[in-house]
């Protein structure tokens, strides 16, 4: 969330994740993408439904769900190494940014 904030995304929008179906703050594509990480990340109780993948594929390219879900997948591989490995939560600090202000 560190980076999310880095990049002007609004607190509320960050908070109202764990309440994205009930928020009103994430738009149709938003939500399908949401949607879509949600079932992936629970593939052995989902099995991901055609449903779920209809929604996603309607609002974005193909592409972009290979992009998204690849960042699932990337994202749950490292929350299953921190997990195991007994790693410390909140000590991630975001990179700096070299680009000057201007």
């Amino acid at each position: 969330m560190e980076d999310a904030r880095a990049a002007g995304e609004t607190e509320q929008r960050l908070y109202g994740l764990n309440a994205w179906r009930e928020s009103p703050y994430y738009s149709e594509k938003e939500r399908a993408a949401l949607e879509w990480a949600e079932s992936v990340t629970l593939v052995s109780e989902t099995h991901v439904p055609d449903e779920v993948y209809e929604r996603v594929r309607a609002h974005t390219r193909k592409k972009e769900i290979v992009d998204l879900t690849l960042a699932v997948g990337m994202i749950n591989l490292w929350n299953r190494i921190a997990i195991s490995m007994r790693a410390v939560p909140g000590l991630y600090q975001p990179k700096q940014s070299t680009v000057a202000a201007g």
